[in-house]
């Protein structure tokens, strides 16, 4: 199974899996709800292959790998994973839906899953939480997580790293193949160096989705990479204070600085990482000191 939601890749990743299962002469079916393309909304995808297949879902407490590209989602579908044998490998990311922000203040606490990476692994048979995203934005790259997470899930499936490489290839971005190549990489290099040293894993917390900060004026401002902004309009339509716009070539732009809090749903919700949402605090008893919230 392969959970995530809209926006993070998790129909290519099944259709990668799929079309290479194919190609080594399995018989395959695959099922998906994807009608959530807005980010933030749950998607999910069945794959399963052999000699013989009859069903394209997968039942209850029966999947052998559970494949999560947003670490709520994970949980959300744990009970789906066979307890005794099944393989768990989540992307630590949090993407916050819009009614877990009720409060948008600056430090304002989110209805969102508590659990930590370290609390969950415990309660499966092997399981693996790396941070993904920033492994991707290392490399140049932040959408190309999803591949990170299909190098991961390579090294628990027996086929050869050049057959993966050829079916992404087919999938991403023309002009992203070489940095996509060095993502699937990164993915099946650190499952393979926890394999050997359980230790390497990151055990914590994703960081908190609102910092909390000490009091004093916060500075806000929004990075926009016009060239990823597809003017998709979800970021307009759901910011809860109307302070976004689409300007005459249909790239969000901030109208309104002094309605913005911050909130970061704007970031959260963008299919294609074009908003980056930094706040500063300015320190008052040093004038024109700031430090990154």
């Amino acid at each position: 199974m392969i959970v995530g939601v809209g926006g993070q890749g998790v129909i290519m990743i099944s259709k990668v899996l799929a079309l290479l299962c194919q190609s080594q002469g399995y018989q395959v079916k695959q099922s998906e709800v994807h009608g959530m393309a807005k980010r933030g909304g749950g998607v999910f995808c069945h794959v399963r292959f052999g000699e013989e297949v009859w069903s394209p879902t997968i039942p209850m407490g029966e999947a052998d790998m559970l494949i999560a590209l947003e670490w709520a989602e994970g949980l959300r579908w744990l009970p789906f994973l066979r307890p005794e044998t099944g393989i768990f490998i989540a992307d630590t990311q949090r993407i916050v839906p819009p009614f877990a922000c009720r409060n948008r203040a600056v430090g304002a606490q989110t209805a969102y899953a508590k659990e930590t990476p370290a609390e969950i692994l415990e309660k499966v048979s092997d399981g693996y939480a790396l941070d993904a995203g920033g492994f991707a934005s290392e490399l140049g790259d932040a959408r190309a997580a999803n591949t990170i997470l299909l190098g991961a899930l390579s090294a628990s499936l027996d086929f050869a790293d050049e057959d993966w490489l050829k079916i992404i290839a087919k999938f991403v971005p023309k002009g992203s193949e070489k940095v996509n190549e060095r993502a699937f990489g990164k993915g099946r290099d650190w499952i393979e160096e926890v394999r050997n040293n359980p230790d390497e894993m990151l055990p914590d917390a994703p960081p908190p989705a609102m910092p909390a900060m000490p009091a004093g004026d916060v500075e806000i401002n929004l990075e926009i990479v016009d060239a990823w902004c597809k003017s998709c309009n979800i970021c307009v339509r759901l910011c809860p204070e109307r302070c976004l716009e689409l300007n005459e070539l249909q790239i969000v732009r901030l109208n309104d600085p002094d309605a913005c809090t911050g909130c970061r749903l704007c970031e959260w919700l963008c299919p294609d990482f074009a908003i980056t949402v930094n706040r500063v605090r300015l320190n008052n008893n040093r004038k024109g000191k700031r430090e990154a919230a």
